[in-house]
């Protein structure tokens, strides 16, 4: 027997031992919309030819940008920096270099374990719909490989690397800065993410040095209870959820650490004044006229980048409908 057919026959007989479930490494999540925010979970489900997986080498494909690793236990973590072949406009920073390669090592995952690593990146706004963008990844073991490495999109090949297919912007591209932008997100249609519509997201204008600024949008929930679990923005250190409540005759804010509810069928309005995302640790002015965009993660629905009109620093009436104060 030659050794190509024969090294294919043992890849497929390991794929068959291991389950048709974890018989290849594969992503949790195979679409993305292009212009969003994109968890890559790239999932495990064995060893080599029986081994200990120790380390895995994960290459990021162009056209996923501002890529960050998660972090494991018991793994050390390296990143390898390298050119994009396009440049990535993050709000308004030109990145012309990344993380290309992710490598996690000195782990010991068992042949009859299964583990998870997570990459967190960018789709390129530009990325054309249907465009189908390639994860190779590598498990090294003591006395071998398994190479999940062919992006020929074939799937008769024993070793098909991750792929995840790109589909069509909901909210255009929601990078960069420029006056104009905030009237283009406020006058767009809602972005949809699975039974959620987000529509009316904007913040408010910040003078030079403020260390905090608020974010309000409107979530409608067509389908069943999810959560807002979590927040992200490139121009904050940090940001959290919140919300304005009386406590006694004060009213005091308070972060929510459990996140915030959306209940099946029903609307919630972040605004001022109530619930609200808040940004701290401000890296920049957020401008009049400007739009920022913001990470948004649900417990169900997943993750969604949503672009942020900047308004006026009492912006409330004219993009709620009412009620000013507070952040």
């Amino acid at each position: 027997m030659q050794k190509p057919v024969f090294a294919a026959l043992c890849a497929t007989l390991l794929g068959l031992a291991a389950g048709p479930a974890l018989s290849h490494a594969t992503l949790e999540k195979s679409e993305a919309p292009a212009g969003a925010a994109y968890r890559a979970v790239i999932r495990i489900g064995h060893g080599c030819d029986g081994q200990a997986t120790q380390t895995l080498r994960v290459q990021l494909p162009d056209g996923f940008y501002n890529a960050k690793p998660m972090p494991k236990p018991g793994w050390a973590l390296e990143t390898v920096k390298g050119a994009y072949a396009q440049p990535f406009d993050n709000h308004g920073t030109q990145m012309t270099e990344g993380t290309r390669e992710v490598i996690w090592s000195g782990g010991a995952l068992q042949d009859d374990w299964y583990d998870e690593f997570v990459i967190r990146g960018t789709v390129g706004a530009d990325v054309a719909p249907g465009t189908v963008l390639y994860f190779p990844t590598v498990q090294e073991c003591a006395d071998g490989k398994a190479d999940w490495t062919d992006v020929s999109g074939s799937k008769d090949v024993p070793n098909p690397a991750p792929g995840l297919t790109v589909m069509a912007g909901k909210a255009g591209h929601g990078h960069g800065h420029g006056h104009g932008q905030a009237d283009q997100a406020a006058d767009a249609g809602p972005v949809v993410l699975g039974d959620l519509s987000l529509s009316g997201a904007f913040s408010r204008a910040t003078p030079p040095g403020a260390p905090v600024a608020g974010g309000f949008l409107t979530i409608a929930n067509g389908g069943a209870e999810d959560r807002l679990v979590a927040a992200h923005a490139d121009f904050a250190g940090r940001t959290e959820i919140h919300e304005m409540a009386m406590e006694g005759e004060v009213m005091r804010m308070r972060q929510l650490p459990e996140g915030l509810a959306i209940p099946a069928g029903a609307t919630v309005e972040l605004k001022p004044g109530g619930y609200h995302l808040m940004f701290m640790e401000l890296k920049q002015p957020l401008v009049e006229g400007e739009t920022v965009n913001v990470t948004l993660s649900f417990e169900k629905a997943g993750e969604v980048s949503l672009p942020l009109a900047v308004g006026p620093r009492n912006a409330g009436a004219a993009h709620q409908g009412g009620g000013h104060g507070g952040h």
